[in-house]
């Protein structure tokens, strides 16, 4: 998605939580026209999770015939790109000539690098029908040394994802490594992100990282001697053996890794030089950034 500001630092609640919690973050929903989105990162309070640097609740919504997503093309540096969708599909083209549609359990990987261009809209076969959408989209920083990698894109079908029954809970793990899993999806940092649904009364034992945000999708659970509320993400200290308790039937995505080095943001740039930003702001005005095969004619402008 393309930030709609050009601060993409959301308003939120925090709240102090028990030892295991840091803070929680409660974002503001935004609406974005019949579809809200609910900002987690970046905020004034924390600007990263491991190196995800921006995180953002996609809906529920549901569409009438004829409405749907339509974001134009626009550009990224510096980054990368991670859709993940509960439900719907959004059809993604960049300009490395990529065609995909995204549909639920799949993981889209977008290395922006030195700079893409992408829009994300909908197939007709979709927009003419009742649909629905609901979805997490992050980006990661890359790591400094690579930060002007060639552009790539990479999706990995919901079945090449790993999952398994933990203490009876079902998880899946989208990138890296936890409970005996590895996911394909290629990483730069060391990187966590996965999914888990919980029952009433079910209860998951944390993997550990050395920075973590738990996000609850949906239901109640209990934190340690803490509730954690649905749309509310609770980052995490580094206390072992944190244990979530569903006190409602829960969906929940943890995000962590290593801590990185400072980032700027603007827009949806992102990068360790200040001054990289501006070149790409300039480069975006100058239509110096290559366009989507299929999707030429329209882009968002950069925001005054």
């Amino acid at each position: 998605m393309s930030i709609t500001s050009k601060n993409p630092e959301a308003e939120c609640e925090v709240e102090q939580g028990c030892a295991a919690i840091a803070q929680i973050i409660e974002p503001r929903p935004h609406d974005l026209g019949g579809f809200t989105v609910r900002r987690c990162l970046p905020v004034r309070q924390q600007r990263s999770i491991g190196p995800w640097i921006f995180f953002d609740e996609m809906g529920a919504a549901e569409f009438a015939p004829g409405s749907g997503v339509n974001v134009r093309p626009h550009p990224h540096i510096n980054l990368a790109t991670v859709t993940y969708l509960f439900d719907g599909e959004i059809l993604h083209r960049d300009s490395l000539g990529s065609y995909q549609p995204i549909t639920p359990g799949d993981i889209n990987l977008m290395v922006a690098g030195k700079g893409i261009v992408h829009s994300e809209r909908e197939r007709a076969e979709v927009t003419n029908q009742v649909h629905r959408l609901h979805g997490l989209q992050l980006w990661m920083a890359l790591p400094e040394a690579d930060e002007e990698t060639e552009p790539a894109f990479y999706h990995y079908p919901a079945a090449t994802i790993p999952g398994g029954l933990i203490d009876g809970v079902p998880v899946r793990v989208l990138i890296g490594e936890a409970y005996g899993l590895s996911s394909p999806v290629k990483t730069f940092y060391q990187t966590l992100y996965l999914e888990a649904t919980l029952q009433a009364g079910q209860s998951l034992q944390l993997p550990v990282a050395p920075e973590r945000g738990l996000y609850l999708v949906s239901g109640q659970l209990n934190l340690q001697d803490s509730q954690l509320k649905a749309r509310q993400l609770a980052v995490l200290g580094p206390t072992e053996g944190v244990v979530i308790t569903a006190t409602k039937p829960s969906r929940i995505a943890l995000i962590g890794g290593e801590a990185i080095s400072k980032r700027y943001m603007e827009w949806n740039f992102a990068s360790s030089q200040k001054q990289r930003i501006e070149q790409a702001k300039l480069d975006w005005q100058q239509g110096r950034f290559p366009k989507v095969p299929g999707d030429e004619e329209e882009f968002i402008p950069l925001p005054v």
